[in-house]
């Protein structure tokens, strides 16, 4: 099968991966925070398929499910966090949110 090759996978993947990663250092909010983690997994998924592809074996394939059910459990677990802090009317400032007391 004739396609793009590895090289553009994984340049798009790196291009997913940095903003992500910027996302997470400059942005204060949670939620952009979480949405930038995924942009990040998403980003390092591609490149483990884009190298299984490559290498034609299916252990990256396998690796990425794992990393989607990761980030599946990381949205539950952060939006329920969210859900949590909005309902006793904490601000969601990355800042200020420095320890969770009950």
């Amino acid at each position: 099968m004739l396609g793009p090759g590895i090289a553009w996978y994984l340049g798009i993947a790196g291009f997913l991966f940095g903003v992500g990663a910027l996302g997470v250092l400059i942005r204060r909010n949670v939620l952009i925070i979480l949405l930038s983690l995924e942009i990040m997994l998403n980003g390092a998924n591609l490149a483990l398929i884009a190298f299984s592809r490559h290498a034609h074996n299916g252990a990256g394939q396998i690796f990425a499910l794992a990393v989607m059910a990761v980030a599946a459990s990381e949205v539950v677990v952060g939006l329920g966090l969210i859900v949590a802090l909005n309902r006793k009317r904490v601000p969601l400032d990355v800042d200020r949110l420095s320890s969770l007391r009950g």
